[in-house]
């Protein structure tokens, strides 16, 4: 790993990754930026500020198997949007019942943080927009891809819909081109480990942090 492929923080991937998205946009006035909670507000904030867009998030909660819960078996919304990651389920033996107990909780805790950190707000409007979704660093995808269901299934989908991350694996990215108009990363790795390993500081974002960033973008 050379040094340009590694951050300090999230804040810095993301002030990186900005130069890489701007120059996709064709009218930078008409995006909206949505952050994957948690760290990936961290990296989209720095982004949306950088671009002069509007700044949200988009609740995903990952649906891990029972024993390994890192270990994304898929991802659902708040709203019950539910994308199962096959090459894990053929990996692990899971009963369907696990399955659907694992998808329920996560959803009631995408509910949850979605009320704690929108609360109150009007649901996002994505109609006649350049939507960007921002994460962190991804492994499987699975959050990535229920994100693009909600925006392709939104009454309204936006003109256009573009993932920024800054790691992630190569083949994980390739396979996320089709559910979105652009994908933009700073680094499609060969190899990878863990999302985690590619920052100096990858300290867990507290949903309090998370809250104070969107809420600057509402003064």
């Amino acid at each position: 790993m050379t040094p340009h492929q590694r951050w300090r923080s999230r804040r810095a991937a993301g002030l990186e990754l900005a130069d890489l998205v701007a120059a996709r946009l064709d009218e930078p006035s008409s995006v909206l930026v949505l952050g994957l909670p948690r760290g990936g507000v961290a990296v989209a904030a720095p982004l949306a500020a950088t671009l002069g867009a509007e700044l949200d998030v988009l609740v995903v909660r990952k649906a891990g198997v029972p024993w390994r819960p890192e270990l994304a078996m898929g991802a659902v919304t708040a709203d019950d949007v539910r994308v199962r990651n096959d090459d894990v389920l053929e990996r692990v033996d899971v009963a369907e019942r696990e399955i659907d107990r694992a998808f329920d909780a996560a959803r009631a805790e995408a509910s949850d943080r979605e009320q704690r950190l929108r609360p109150g707000w009007p649901p996002v409007a994505f109609g006649g927009r350049t939507v960007v979704i921002v994460d962190d660093g991804l492994a499987t995808g699975a959050t990535a891809r229920a994100a693009a269901q909600v925006l392709a299934n939104a009454p309204t989908p936006p003109t256009r819909s573009i993932l920024a991350v800054p790691v992630g694996p190569r083949e994980t990215f390739e396979a996320l081109e089709v559910d979105y108009d652009s994908v933009v990363a700073l680094v499609r790795a060969e190899r990878f480990d863990a999302v985690g390993s590619w920052y100096d500081d990858f300290s867990q974002v507290p949903d309090e942090t998370v809250t104070a960033l969107l809420q600057m973008e509402r003064r």
